[in-house]
């Protein structure tokens, strides 16, 4: 590393090179202050290289929001656009306006961890505590942002990478049972035939609310009783609709049940009659589920949303969540003995793994069963050993 002395008057000023900024592409330097004659100036210019070298003082003029800004500029690419506005709106409530011009170079973990207690205690809406899941949400941004930090030189070490964001509790699923959710298609139904085709099919496959928002009439094979779910429809900045790849970046095509089958011919017929009513074509890639005649815009996914809520309270069933009969279709089938590596391919589980953390319990009902059926078919091994026994004895 290089630096070099300037005489300021009756003191001497210490310029080491650090680099150039990523962002800005110019030269970086920190400056020091020294008062003393030429040769203790030199010594000291030794040292200020040897203590810059080790890194930690890139980011002295540099703070806490310009960091998080530009590393979430350089992740948008990678992120979703729904979860950049989640982002963005943890950014501005929470980080900015506590942490946003503190200069990295002077963040410490003790600091973290009383920012994180702090909106564990009131940091939500007039001063109520915010949840658990949240803090640990705004502690990963602020993590992945030091983390950037550090790779790009601004700072030696990551001061986040040792703070304690409190513990999120893990909830216990609990789904609707299948009344439970015929009473949601029935009434759903009963006020838009749309809507009702929505959960029954949400029901069936397990599909993410997303998922269905972006189904096209391609994408449904009723002669072969199949469904390929491959696009995600998600809300961006300022509302507005962006189609994407799955959250796990895969396509898969998973069977139809006969009622499913039935279900979706007749929403393709009232799509069809309400073109033709307004004297425009429905497309072959027109979506399955939407307002318009001819299909080309999708529903919005936080309006099926208020819609599920405005059935589920109808139904006196104010604590189940849409998200909850992808939930139900899990359980049931892995009640039912479907291998998990098919209820994992099913839901679009990133792999079998994935499958297991979130609905172990209901994997440990279905072992349960498996060992009582393994133990009723040894019951008859008296009998059967002494078959083998007459079998095997020599005459």
């Amino acid at each position: 590393m290089k630096g070099h002395l300037r005489r300021r008057g009756n003191s001497w000023e210490l310029r080491a090179y650090v680099g150039v900024d990523p962002i800005t592409k110019r030269q970086k330097y920190l400056t020091r202050t020294f008062r003393g004659g030429k040769r203790e100036a030199e010594g000291a210019l030794a040292r200020f290289i040897t203590e810059v070298s080790g890194g930690g003082h890139a980011a002295q003029d540099t703070t806490v929001e310009h960091l998080i800004r530009q590393w979430l500029d350089l992740a948008r690419s990678d992120l979703s656009p729904s979860t950049v506005r989640g982002y963005e709106r943890i950014i501005e409530s929470y980080i900015n306006p506590t942490l946003g011009k503190v200069p990295l170079g002077r963040l410490k973990t003790a600091q973290l961890d009383h920012f994180y207690a702090e909106l564990r205690a009131r940091g939500g809406h007039d001063g109520a505590p915010l949840a658990p899941a949240t803090v640990r949400q705004t502690h990963a941004i602020i993590r992945r942002a030091l983390q950037q930090g550090v790779r790009w030189g601004w700072i030696a070490s990551n001061p986040a990478a040792l703070a304690s964001p409190p513990r999120v509790q893990v909830p216990q699923l609990s789904t609707p049972n299948p009344v439970e959710v015929i009473r949601l298609i029935e009434l759903a139904s009963s006020d838009d035939a749309d809507f009702g085709c929505f959960l029954h099919v949400a029901a069936t496959t397990g599909a993410r609310r997303g998922e269905l928002c972006a189904l096209r009439g391609q994408n449904v094979d009723l002669e072969s009783a199949t469904m390929t779910i491959n696009r995600s429809v998600v809300e961006g900045m300022h509302n507005v609709l962006v189609e994407k790849d799955t959250k796990t970046h895969g396509s898969r095509c998973i069977a139809l049940d006969a009622n499913t089958v039935a279900t979706l011919r007749a929403q393709r017929q009232r799509m069809a009659s309400r073109a033709l009513a307004c004297g425009v074509g429905l497309a072959d890639d027109a979506y399955v589920f939407s307002r318009d005649p001819n299909g080309r815009r999708p529903w919005v996914p936080n309006d099926v949303t208020k819609g599920f809520i405005r059935v589920r309270n109808s139904a006196g069933l104010s604590k189940v969540r849409l998200h909850d009969l992808r939930h139900f279709t899990a359980t049931r089938l892995l009640a039912a003995g479907v291998p998990v590596r098919t209820v994992s391919g099913r839901l679009g589980h990133a792999n079998a793994a994935t499958t297991l953390g979130v609905y172990a319990h209901f994997v440990e009902e279905s072992d349960r069963d498996a060992a009582d059926k393994l133990g009723d078919l040894l019951q008859q091994r008296p009998t059967a050993n002494r078959r083998f026994r007459a079998a095997t004895t020599p005459r």
